[in-house]
């Protein structure tokens, strides 16, 4: 499970364009499973887990016991290519930002976020979602912050 890797865990978080539905993140759910069941670096198999936060993020965690290779990533990468195609959505697009807007969470591009921050419609307490964060500790600790606490600081 998710809750039992230990805090070093490196993560990969995968950010969609669109709210998933509770299908949607059901089905990805036991996609993610059976894959994660196979995932292995130098034939090795990987501890790992997952979880789909708020109906927007795909999270992968893998304990560092082991070196995760790049042939190891390029296959998840490939599995979260083929989620995108199955499911109509973008999950590979680093350039948008998620952010709260009340109780929903929004995703813009880049530029746009500049331009909400310009125009005060993001402030420095607007919550963000750090998406660079590397591991469970951080993820727990960093990844839901506010637009000063996170890289989006920069832009204020």
């Amino acid at each position: 499970m998710f809750n039992d890797l230990s805090e070093d865990s490196r993560i990969w978080i995968y950010q969609s364009n669109k709210e998933l539905n509770n299908d949607q993140v059901s089905e990805i759910s036991s996609e993610l499973n059976e894959f994660l069941k196979t995932w292995n670096t130098h034939g090795k198999p990987i501890s790992c887990s997952h979880q789909v936060k708020y109906s927007r993020f795909i999270i992968i965690a893998a304990e560092n016991t082991l070196e995760i290779s790049g042939c190891s990533i390029d296959s998840s990468v490939a599995f979260i290519q083929s989620l995108e195609k199955k499911y109509s959505i973008v999950l590979l697009d680093k350039m948008d930002v998620a952010y709260r807007n009340n109780q929903t969470i929004d995703i813009i591009s880049l530029k746009d976020f500049k331009q909400m921050v310009k125009n005060k419609s993001i402030t420095s307490r607007t919550i963000v979602f750090n998406n660079l964060v590397s591991n469970v500790s951080e993820l727990n600790s960093h990844w839901e912050t506010t637009v000063e606490d996170s890289w989006h600081g920069r832009f204020l």
